[in-house]
């Protein structure tokens, strides 16, 4: 059921974001580009997005994983679709680069929050939170 949960919640985020882009809202915070040394298994997509090589899972998700204590093993068991040599490869590129990471995960925080907050003031998407809000439920009590 956690993984279920950690699941849900990652794709509500990378949903919104796409959900924004779709119905127009710009992001109003700029992500730089990052390079990935050949080995490292990550990708930055058009819009700032980075996912781990192959697979839908953000490497925001990863990482708020990894912050909150997850192992690597752990972190593998959550997300079948990636490897542990993935996740222990994207941890190491946070590790390894911790500064631009950092600023990299605040600024799609900071986009998020943005993007969040103008949805959420427009009328026409309370039905939309309230299908949201539902399926957190059924999640929540399955």
């Amino acid at each position: 059921m956690k993984e279920q949960c950690r699941d849900a919640y990652a794709k509500w985020d990378v949903d919104l974001l796409h959900l924004a882009h779709t119905f127009g809202y710009n992001p109003t915070v700029i992500i730089n580009r990052l390079n990935f040394a050949d080995g490292v298994p990550l990708v930055q997509d058009d819009e700032g997005t980075i996912r781990v090589k192959g697979s839908r899972v953000t490497f925001d998700t990863v990482m708020e994983a990894f912050k909150k204590g997850d192992s690597p093993e752990q972190i593998q068991d959550s997300f079948p679709s990636l490897t542990l040599a993935q996740v222990y490869g994207a941890v190491a590129w946070y590790l390894n680069n911790h500064r631009d990471a950092e600023e990299n995960l605040n600024a799609r925080a900071a986009e998020a929050d943005a993007i969040r907050q103008q949805i959420e003031n427009e009328p026409e998407y309370v039905a939309f939170r309230e299908t949201m809000r539902q399926r957190r439920e059924q999640i929540n009590q399955g």
